[in-house]
């Protein structure tokens, strides 16, 4: 059985998923909790199979009872999304549960967004908090970022910029471009940290390599204004096109605003300026 499994393993390594899903059943109906989860995600997802959510429930589920963490989650998840049957809260709060008490990150985090949100189960900061810590200490930078945002808008828990700014740190420095926007806010502002534009500048700076549209605009704001850098209207330009051209059509107001700094601040503007700003703009690229 152990072979079978291993060369179920190298069949989806190479991409064979046909040969992959039939090698997986075969240790699965042997009741290999391992094989049964994988076959699971294979009817999840479709590969090597007519997507089943129905087939992948089944075989989630015998994983799932002999504590196989991930298969908890992932029954949980097919609850939570009525994907197999019909929308269950409350059977995904219990597998959800079960795996985080495995120290499952991804269900520790669903609990605190449960929790956050009143999806489920009562709407209750303390237990938000909770599992979002868990799945924190396990870096998992999506907790970070909302603990974060929680303690910055004090939703659920009283305001804290202080703690907030030790969590949008520590997210940040994980590389979420959403943290690394809200860090370089509260460094701009002088929320739970010393004001520090330069510092403000470098984080809306790694947020903008990411494609952040809100980093975008407020760096046109800090070259516009000369805030920790030197004014720059090319600069300015640059990233004011860039964010009204990422702002999605779900945020016509934000696109509009920066439609209309930039075109203001190219009433300022040489000819050769404007120039080096429409290239500057059209060569960036994320990085």
């Amino acid at each position: 059985m152990e072979n079978a499994f291993e060369d179920a393993v190298s069949a989806y390594g190479r991409g064979d998923f046909p040969a992959a899903l039939k090698l997986f059943q075969e240790v699965a109906e042997g009741g290999d909790a391992s094989a049964q989860y994988i076959l699971g995600f294979l009817h999840d997802v479709g590969r090597g199979v007519a997507q089943n959510y129905q087939e992948a429930a089944k075989w989630f589920g015998l994983a799932a009872a002999q504590g196989h963490a991930m298969a908890q989650y992932s029954l949980g998840r097919l609850h939570g999304q009525g994907r197999g049957g019909a929308q269950d809260y409350p059977q995904a709060v219990k597998w959800y549960l079960e795996s985080a008490s495995r120290n499952n990150v991804h269900a520790q985090y669903t609990l605190g967004v449960l929790y956050a949100n009143g999806r489920g189960v009562p709407r209750d900061g303390d237990e938000a908090v909770k599992w979002y810590r868990k799945a924190a200490a396990q870096s998992h930078t999506g907790a970070q970022y909302n603990l974060g945002l929680m303690y910055s808008s004090g939703a659920l828990v009283p305001q804290d910029y202080a703690e907030a700014v030790e969590w949008f740190r520590k997210a940040a420095l994980l590389n979420n471009a959403s943290a690394q926007y809200n860090l370089a806010v509260m460094y701009e502002h002088g929320r739970g940290v010393e004001a520090d534009p330069l510092e403000a500048v470098k984080w809306y700076s790694k947020a903008a390599a990411q494609d952040n549209a809100s980093a975008f605009y407020n760096l046109g704001v800090m070259f516009e204004t000369g805030n920790g850098v030197p004014k720059d209207n090319v600069q300015a330009w640059k990233w004011y096109h860039l964010a009204a051209a990422r702002f999605p059509e779900t945020a016509p107001d934000k696109r509009a605003l920066a439609f209309e700094r930039r075109d203001a601040v190219v009433e300022r503007m040489t000819p050769k300026e404007r120039a080096d700003a429409q290239r500057f703009a059209k060569e960036w690229k994320p990085k």
